[in-house]
């Protein structure tokens, strides 16, 4: 029987040791993705890699930092071309980054958190540091896209509290993480909704400026969400039209870190447009 321990807690360090390894190898897949220009082949190549991805989780399902990058993994997809052609694989993917991003806070000490009061919540992410951003944020993001894709459910809409408290401990913490994400989240948060149902339009704009100023003015997506929610929450069609036809007329290489995201913002420009006469 000790033997047979002994054998077991060997394996376990081996396979955590392999992961580990491969930890540089998803890191610069992620780096090269970013930096892709070509649509098609980016939406080819992620799902082999969201199933490398899982499969070193089986060899190491503790490992905090690759379950955040299933989590970044599984929104990456659904927000950058599922929610455009299927809703509902869109809503399952969200569903599993979630997940993901749940079992990192988890590892981290946060369990529950479905379970748990948003008032308990906010009390507990108090116990998070810089080093725990990443977690809360794609946590939060996969929990808020699904919601926003199921907003006509009341039971999912109530929901909303938890991944805006997360976000709000992302700005406390580092609101210059992912390019100033949490203030694009505050931004559609404050932005999407009649100031009679909560929300505030001049906060909203100050988050998008936030936004474009961590940025350079360089990240397409600020510009694009404030167009889809913002200027269309206050019938500006002018802002609208312009925001976007800004980012249709952009560089290629306004951004080369950051290419894939610019691209899939040019797309859901022409997208929206399209949709302009119908809105305004």
């Amino acid at each position: 029987m000790f033997s047979l321990i002994l054998l077991t807690l060997s394996a376990c360090s081996m396979n955590k040791m392999m992961v580990n390894m491969s930890m540089p190898m998803i890191e610069g897949g992620i780096e090269a993705m970013n930096e892709e220009p070509d649509l098609q082949l980016a939406e080819e190549s992620m799902p082999a890699n969201i199933s490398m991805m899982n499969g070193m989780l089986k060899l190491d399902p503790e490992n905090v930092q690759l379950q955040v990058y299933a989590a970044q993994a599984y929104y990456g997809l659904s927000y950058g071309f599922n929610e455009d052609t299927d809703l509902r694989r869109a809503d399952k993917f969200y569903l599993r980054g979630l997940k993901h991003g749940l079992t990192a806070l988890a590892l981290l000490g946060i369990s529950d958190i479905k379970k748990i009061s948003p008032d308990e919540l906010e009390t507990r992410l108090q116990e998070l540091d810089r080093d725990d951003v990443a977690a809360l944020f794609w946590t939060a993001s996969n929990w808020a896209k699904w919601i926003d894709l199921n907003r006509d459910d009341p039971a999912s809409l109530i929901q909303l509290a938890k991944p805006t408290a997360m976000m709000q401990r992302v700005i406390a913490l580092d609101d210059t993480f992912y390019h100033g994400g949490a203030h694009m989240y505050f931004g559609v948060y404050y932005g999407a909704r009649a100031p009679m149902f909560g929300g505030d339009f001049d906060r909203a704009k100050q988050h998008f400026d936030r936004a474009r100023e961590i940025n350079d003015d360089r990240l397409l997506i600020v510009d694009l969400l404030q167009a889809q929610y913002l200027s269309r929450q206050m019938f500006d069609r002018q802002d609208f039209h312009q925001r976007l036809t800004k980012i249709i007329d952009a560089p290629e290489d306004i951004y080369p870190e950051l290419t894939l995201m610019n691209q899939i913002a040019k797309r859901k420009a022409k997208l929206l447009l399209a949709r302009e006469a119908q809105w305004f």
